[in-house]
């Protein structure tokens, strides 16, 4: 009799348990397998690979260091936002 009543005060716990076990077992025999994907989507991971190592091998990773930029490659844009328009004033002025 004492067990009934500790499982009856637990009812809800075993429910939830239960319910949850059913639905992962289901979710597991419904999604398809890890393998099935990438044997799907291969072509799509390999041409992106490709497409990685040939940017990589024809721009060359060293050009997007700032040093090949210039370090102050926006500082006329920085100023003319700051309202300190310096470097505009060298300008022509058509008039």
């Amino acid at each position: 009799m004492d067990i009934t009543t500790k499982l009856m005060q637990y009812r809800y716990q075993f429910t939830l348990a239960i319910v949850g076990s059913l639905i992962l077992g289901l979710l597991s025999y419904a999604i398809p397998r890890v393998l099935t994907i990438l044997a799907y989507f291969w072509p799509l991971f390999a041409s992106t690979a490709v497409f990685l190592l040939l940017i990589i091998a024809f721009g060359g990773v060293s050009h997007l260091a700032t040093d090949s930029h210039g370090e102050k490659a926006g500082e006329g844009l920085l100023d003319y936002v700051a309202g300190r328009p310096e470097h505009f004033g060298d300008a022509q002025r058509y008039d």
